[in-house]
This record gives C-alpha cells, structure tokens and sequence, in this order.
C-alpha cells in the first residue's frame, strides 16, 4: 500500500513539475520581439478591414473576424454569435456606401492577455453623408492556425 502512495506522489510532482515547465515556456514566448511582432499583425489586420469597409466591401471587413460561430459580438443591439450573423447585422445596418462612409480607427491599447490572445482598446470614426457616427471598442485577437483574427468585439 505505501508503494502506491509512492507511486502517486511521485506522479503528482511530476505533474506540477511539467506544467511549470509549460508555464515557463510559455512566457518565454513573450519576448519584446513577440510582442512586437503580434502588435504589427493585429495592426496589418485592422489597416485591411478600414481599406474594405472604405469601398463597402462589408465581406472583406469581416476577413478580419473568426469565421467560426463562436464569434460574438456585443453592440448597441446585444449580443450575436457568429460569423455570418454579425456579417448579415453589418449588411443590415449599412446598406449602402452612403450609410457605412468612410471608417478610421484609432487604436488607443493593444495589450497581451495571455499566450497569443491579445485585446485592443480604441476608437472607431465614421465619416458619412448620413451623419457621422464615432464610438469605442474593445476587441480581442486571438492567433488561429498562424493568423490574427478577431475572436470577440464589444463596440459602442
């Protein structure tokens, strides 16, 4: 019987000892140069979906979202999940160039949650015929399968 106990607490420390061992790997990872890097591929994703929401090409804009229907989004109108739910939202909200005007954002945070989750604190200005329309996000960016794609957004 004392042998199995052994057995089981040497099992255990082992346990910890490799997810400290994860741990501490994973923090490796964020070196300035990670951070660096990560901060310049959310930036490139964000700069593409302002050149697609600017010609009204609203299924461009959303390349920068996770196709997946565990997208959410969180706006004036609650919660939607998924991909083409928000697209189809985007769609309803600005039917024409003339609603959807010109966008600019103005990233005021990008910070590292943990691993290659990031969030990103800013600011959004559109510029229309309609009237202007200016709020604030907060979106995060997850890495998947090699590349920066928004996993949530709360705007307002």
């Amino acid at each position: 019987m004392r042998s199995i106990y052994t057995i089981i607490f040497a099992f255990l420390l082992m346990s910890c000892i490799s997810i400290k061992a994860d741990l501490t790997t994973e923090n490796k990872i964020q070196t300035p140069e990670h951070l660096a890097e990560a901060e310049a591929g959310i930036r490139l994703v964000m700069e593409a979906q302002e050149i697609a929401w600017n010609k009204h090409d609203l299924k461009g804009f959303m390349q920068g979202y996770w196709n997946n229907d565990a997208l959410k989004f969180y706006g004036s109108n609650g919660l939607t999940k998924g991909w083409q739910n928000t697209l189809d939202n985007y769609k309803k909200g600005y039917p024409t160039k003339a609603e959807s005007g010109t966008l600019n954002f103005v990233i005021n945070d990008i910070s590292n949650i943990e691993g290659d989750n990031y969030w990103v604190m800013g600011e959004y200005h559109l510029k229309r015929d309609v009237g202007n329309a200016d709020g604030v996000f907060i979106i995060i960016f997850k890495k998947i399968d090699g590349e920066w794609k928004i996993v949530a957004d709360m705007s307002c």
